[in-house]
This record gives C-alpha cells, structure tokens and sequence, in this order.
C-alpha cells in the first residue's frame, strides 16, 4: 500500500513506536497525503511491515480511533474519518438554547478565534442527560472544551449544575476548559460570566432617574420555562425595588387581556413577551416610553432598532473574551460587562 511510503518509524528515537505512527498519519493527513475515506493498513499489516509487535500497532490505531481521527467498518478494515480537524486546536462549544444572544457569543468568538481551530456547536437544551451524552461521546474527539452551563430540574426551575454535571465537567483538565455565562462552581479554572443578581441590580440603578418617573414596575419572570432563567435576576430586582422604595411584582408572563395602567413599566425577558407587550399597548393606544414604560432583558440587533431599552450584557464581547482566553492571552475570572442601554421606550 502506498501509505507505507508516507510512514516514518525511527527506531532510535525516544518517542514511543505507537505515538510514532500516531504523529505521522496526522502529518500526512494534515499536509493532504491522507485523503478523508482513504483506506489505511489493517494491523496485521502494518506490524508485519514494519516489523512492530501487534499491540503496538492497535494501541496507535485505538488512540486515533478515540480521536475520531481513524474509523473501522466491520469486514472492511480502517478508514481517515476526517481531515479538516487535524492540525488545528478542535473545539467543542457547549451551549444550553440556540437564541439570537447566544449565537452572538459563538459568532463573535469564531471571528476572534483565528484560524488555527475549528469549533463545533452543539446544544443541549438544558437538559442534564443529552449534556451528559454529548460529553461522553465527544469527551476525547476535542482538544478544549467551551461550556454554558444552564440546567433545568425537574419542575423546571433553572440550576447552574446538577451533581452528575457537575462532576462531567470536573473531569475535563482545566487547561482545557472554559465555562462561559455561569460561575456557580467550587473549582477554580478560567470563566468569562454574568452576575446575574448584581448585574440587573446595578443596571436598573443606573436608569433610577428614569425609572422613577413610573408608579409600578413588572418583571415578567418565566417560572415554569423549557429554558428556565436564573433565579438571581429576581433577587437583583427585589433588592433594587425595595432599596429604592418602589412598588412592584412579578409575573409569569404579558397575557393577551392583562390591564394595562399608565405610568406602568415592565421589563420583559422572553421575545414573546416583549412582542405581547408591544401589542397591548398599541391595542391601549398608549406612548411607548411616556404612557408606559418597557426595558427588555438581553439585546439584540431588532430591540436596537425598535428603540427598545434594555439591561444586557455585551455578548460581543463575551465571545472576544473567550477567544482570548482559549488563545492564552487572558485567563482567570473575567466578570463581563453589563449595561443600562437607554433608547426611547423609558
């Protein structure tokens, strides 16, 4: 077979004989070589060829097996599974709900990351065994490891780890992980993330001057959600509220025949809620930002162009932050930055 031409095993080297073989099907795959379902020796083969013990050939195979680098079909013999992945560093970005604010994070991280990576997106919805599955099958394919990690329980309320994820994530080397958004862990490794009860807290207080000028603020706050929202954002709006003696409560949701009252002021934090609201008030007859007051929870390119003031944190920035961090240049726990964005709806 050709391949044996392209193979170096040096016996005088100090490298072990498998991580030889290991190192040069990356080398040849990574200078194109190796094609992608190109067919490799069996390894009665390649230790018959390069006169090496069978258990040597097996162990190279199975680490590049582990490294989804090699497949084996069952009566056909071993195949490259993928090229494209193999001399960069391959990335696996872990995040709990696909949304316009999430997808800014990964899009603005895969811009600052270079070109010296490749990152996978999977998502988890939350869900504690498909985070788990995926972190299993993929625990050895990837070099680093990039996790949001929200969870949900049972009666859907929002936990930052369960005990079993919890203890997944703690068996990733912490050189090679990053957890982004969430800082509820007792270890200590690199995150780039909110803080959720003191970033809304600070937030509404830099509006203070504006948000007085309503009789009653509404947070509608998502109880019983597929992706539930940390519990911290209301303990940040409760203390805001009664530090600054103003009258208040907390909703489920903008429901279509809910009564509206001038000098009210909602901050919403689901899309849907945001569009229901709109539409009241339109239905009222009411000025957005005189008659009624809204402040939505996470920005995005349309709120911007609504005119919709929100609280948010710079997701642009978190992603440029975790490049940096995966590219050596920071480290440690970054607390990202979270705004009052004053626009025309307060």
């Amino acid at each position: 077979m050709e391949i044996f031409n392209l193979i170096e095993i040096n016996s005088d080297s100090r490298i072990p004989k498998y991580q030889q073989i290991v190192d040069s099907i990356i080398s040849n795959i990574s200078n194109g070589k190796l094609k992608i379902d190109e067919k490799i020796p069996s390894i009665n083969m390649f230790s018959e060829e390069f006169y090496l013990s069978r258990d040597t050939v097996e162990k190279a195979y199975n680490i590049l097996k582990e490294r989804k680098i090699i497949t084996s079909i069952r009566g056909k013999g071993f195949y490259i599974a993928r090229t494209q992945l193999i001399s960069k560093l391959n990335i696996l970005f872990l995040i709990n709900k696909l949304s316009t604010y999430k997808m800014k994070i990964y899009n603005s991280f895969i811009d600052s990351i270079g070109s010296g990576s490749h990152t996978e997106l999977q998502i988890y919805h939350c869900d504690e065994t498909l985070f788990l599955n995926l972190l299993e099958k993929n625990y050895k394919a990837y070099d680093y490891f990039i996790i949001m990690p929200h969870f949900k329980t049972e009666n859907l309320k929002h936990v930052s780890f369960t005990p079993l994820t919890e203890k997944a994530i703690k068996q990733i080397p912490k050189e090679n992980l990053l957890l982004l958004d969430n800082d509820k862990i007792d270890i200590e490794l690199d995150i780039v993330y909110q803080d959720f009860e003191n970033d809304i807290y600070f937030a509404l207080t830099e509006g203070l001057s504006k948000i007085k000028k309503y009789k009653k603020l509404f947070l509608t706050y998502p109880r019983k959600s597929m992706y539930p929202y940390p519990g911290r954002i209301l303990h940040g709006f409760r203390k805001f509220c009664v530090e600054n003696n103003l009258d208040f409560e907390i909703i489920d949701e903008v429901y279509d025949d809910m009564i509206l009252k001038k000098h009210d002021l909602f901050i919403t934090i689901e899309e849907l809620d945001l569009v229901n609201l709109i539409n009241r008030i339109r239905e009222y007859k009411f000025e957005l930002g005189k008659d009624i007051g809204v402040i939505s929870y996470n920005d995005t390119p349309l709120k911007e162009l609504l005119g919709i003031t929100c609280i948010s944190t710079d997701f642009k920035l978190m992603g440029e932050t975790a490049a940096d961090v995966v590219l050596n240049i920071r480290s440690g726990k970054i607390k990202n930055p979270f705004n009052f964005i004053d626009r025309k709806s307060v």
